[in-house]
């Protein structure tokens, strides 16, 4: 018999066979896991089995690459949370569904779980959160190899007045140095590089620059979109 507990985020619930379910998870030793739920889509399953949800789960399977069956307990309702909350809700499916789709299973992302975890636990923040999930998305580049490098510009090497960013490279350019082909690069919105103030545009110029090298290196890999609710996100933003 195989088995593991851990503390885990519900990325994904679909319904299987009669008032059951199949599950995908963030666990935080574990990584991205599936797994059998019983009475999972059942109506008091339902209401543990929300993606955005922390649980305390056991997963127990008799050989090591079965399925397996999941049992867990709530810890933090964090899609309860977002439920009248638009901006909420949009940011909680955008990063489920984003983690689902790019992290290889049964991998640990210790990285991309804690940064998924501490979005949930302010998942009341609504839109001020957007900022806070585009630096998510960096991060979880970075840790699937897919780093951007935003420590000085690719042409000059001079760390200031970082403007845009290759979308060929990821490696950023000073304004003066992208002059002549900016039309060309992604706009690098400055709360990447620092604390500065922030507006919709800034957040809309982040999502396009995360989405773009995340359609291209991690879901075009695989032959895939970005997945439907992480471009509601961007719409949100225009």
């Amino acid at each position: 018999m195989e088995a593991w507990q851990d503390e885990a985020i519900v990325l994904a619930v679909r319904a299987h066979g009669e008032g059951h379910a199949v599950a995908s998870v963030l666990a935080r030793a574990h990584g991205h896991w599936r797994g059998h739920v019983r009475g999972g889509s059942s109506r008091a399953g339902r209401a543990v089995w929300q993606p955005g949800n922390r649980l305390g789960l056991h997963w127990t399977a008799r050989i090591a690459d079965q399925l397996g069956q999941f049992a867990g307990e709530l810890a933090d309702a964090a899609a309860a949370r977002a439920l009248d909350d638009p901006g909420a809700l949009a940011i909680l499916a955008a990063a489920c569904a984003v983690a689902e789709g790019a992290l290889p299973e049964r991998e640990p992302h210790p990285l991309a779980f804690a940064g998924l975890a501490a979005l949930l636990e302010r998942i009341g923040e609504g839109d001020g959160l957007a900022p806070d999930y585009v630096r998510w998305e960096a991060a979880l580049l970075a840790e699937l190899g897919y780093g951007l490098d935003l420590s000085g510009c690719a042409v000059t090497g001079r760390a200031d007045d970082l403007a845009y960013v290759s979308p060929r490279t990821g490696r950023a350019v000073s304004r003066a140095a992208a002059e002549p082909w900016k039309h060309r690069l992604l706009a690098l919105p400055p709360f990447l590089l620092g604390n500065a103030a922030v507006g919709p545009q800034d957040v809309a110029a982040g999502l396009r620059l995360t989405g773009h090298f995340l359609a291209r290196d991690v879901f075009g890999l695989r032959h895939l979109g970005l997945p439907p609710a992480r471009l509601r996100l961007a719409d949100r933003f225009g």
